[in-house]
């Protein structure tokens, strides 16, 4: 029996309480958000430096987003509000087909999901990505949107740090990622082809992001697990 995905009303809830928990906190900015699509299936695939990635661009999307969270992540003080806010566990250490189910049946009922292409923090200049955001999008007829997240790790902060309160924290919606997959090639090198074209989408975006808000990327792997 397949886990159903969790209820809409969660990412609601979720996407109203931690908007305004993170404007009192933080002098937080958004950007493009007239370029996430009003409704439909969307794919928020974004960068990952820092521990507050995940709930600051849920927070921040002008629609509410079920994010695809690492299982570890479920088993810490955090995990009560995970489970609250509809966010959806993933286990990477197997092709987690329920996570995926999830996430499919979340697009398929014109929701949005968010994820992380990078697979876990780092710099987040997309140097590496998974595939798993372009099997969603095939398999959800989904618009990618790439997203810059800014702010939430410096250089040398460990890797579940907090920014301090009221840093300046900017998530920056991008133009719709369209790939150009040919015809008759086979599914697996379809697959890598999408991958990479949204890789090099979001590492331009967020590139240009970095630079256009003077927020730089940390230049450093964050100390700590990084799979989060």
């Amino acid at each position: 029996m397949t886990t159903p995905a969790p209820s809409a009303w969660k990412a609601t809830w979720g996407h109203v309480v931690g908007r305004g928990l993170f404007e009192v906190l933080y002098a937080v900015e958004r950007h493009g958000v007239t370029r996430v699509p009003r409704r439909g299936p969307v794919l928020l695939a974004a960068n990952h430096t820092g521990y507050l990635d995940g709930a600051l661009v849920a927070s921040m999307s002008p629609r509410p987003a079920h994010f695809l969270v690492l299982t570890d992540t479920f088993d810490t003080v955090a995990g009560p509000l995970l489970r609250a806010s509809g966010q959806i566990p993933l286990d990477q250490k197997v092709g987690d087909r329920t996570a995926l189910g999830q996430a499919i049946e979340v697009l398929r009922r014109d929701g949005v999901i968010g994820i992380f292409p990078e697979g876990g923090r780092g710099r987040g200049d997309l140097a590496e990505a998974g595939r798993g955001v372009a099997w969603l999008a095939i398999n959800g007829r989904a618009t990618i949107i790439p997203t810059a997240c800014l702010g939430t790790r410096a250089t040398g902060e460990h890797a579940d740090s907090w920014p301090r309160v009221r840093s300046r924290l900017v998530v920056d919606f991008g133009a719709p990622v369209v790939l150009e997959l040919p015809d008759g090639i086979p599914g697996r090198q379809r697959l890598h082809l999408a991958g990479e074209q949204v890789r090099l989408a979001l590492a331009g975006h967020v590139a240009e992001a970095s630079r256009r808000h003077g927020i730089p990327l940390p230049e450093d792997i964050p100390e700590g697990l990084v799979g989060t």
